[in-house]
């Protein structure tokens, strides 16, 4: 039997209708969609209704099925002759373990994709009103995972480098984690003053901002009761969100 195909397609933010247009052409051929948790239902229902979709979705602290298991699925699923398609949340490239599964699927021989998808590090903030560059606030950008393998022995993040070399920080699944984070920062060199954000749900219609300070974020996080999904944004070109929101959530 001739081997099917993995498409590893990101799908966004959040908003369907930030899918972009191969996305959605790949998707309306789909025999399975393997998504996440953040998948909006609008974007499943793009796919065929005959197609198999598998949830293979992971909240914070909680997995609903191992990774190996999921390339288990996506191998499995191809080489039925099936095109599969891997849907994720944001890019598949940018912290979505898409390199994982494509090195998998190497390992297998099943031909794949990839797919770009709009990543949350940029859109959420856009959505918000915060352009992560300006002339005259920011001309470097890091972004950085809040949520490392547990599994390493140390972080691989230089919250020091970081911190004293990047005027805009975007922190990706780092709501669990806001405390240290703001610590590491704080001892790296970065000012209690500086201005940060923490978008929830980000592009979507329950879209929330709480703004504060390195010295006082935690505890209006703590108050607001906070929680993933969340993107933080650190640095002065926070401030813009006064003058740039546009969207009304």
């Amino acid at each position: 039997m001739k081997k099917g195909k993995v498409f590893l397609v990101g799908a966004g933010p959040g908003d369907p209708e930030l899918l972009t247009l191969k996305a959605l052409k790949i998707l309306k051929k789909a025999d399975v969609v393997v998504y996440d948790r953040l998948i909006a239902r609008a974007s499943l229902k793009l796919a065929p209704r005959k197609a198999k979709k598998i949830y293979v979705g992971k909240a914070h602290g909680s997995h609903t099925i191992p990774q190996e298991a999921i390339h288990k699925i996506l191998v499995e699923e191809a080489s039925e002759g099936k095109t599969v398609v891997r849907l994720k949340g944001g890019d598949p490239f940018l912290f979505g373990r898409g390199g994982e599964e494509a090195q998998e699927l190497r390992r297998a021989k099943i031909p794949f994709e990839v797919v770009p998808g709009v990543t949350s590090a940029l859109a959420v903030p856009a959505y918000a009103g915060i352009p992560l560059t300006h002339r005259n606030y920011a001309s470097s950008v890091a972004i950085v995972t809040g949520h490392e393998d547990p599994r390493k022995r140390e972080s691989w993040v230089k919250w020091d480098k970081i911190a004293a070399s990047v005027d805009t920080i975007v922190v990706l699944m780092g709501a669990k984690r806001l405390g240290e984070i703001v610590k590491s920062l704080l001892e790296g060199g970065r000012s209690p003053q500086t201005p940060v954000v923490l978008i929830e749900e980000g592009t979507t219609k329950r879209q929330r901002k709480t703004l504060g300070t390195l010295g006082d974020i935690v505890k209006k996080a703590s108050r607001r009761k906070v929680k993933p999904p969340a993107v933080i944004v650190v640095g002065d070109i926070v401030h813009l969100h006064k003058e740039l929101s546009w969207f009304k959530p």
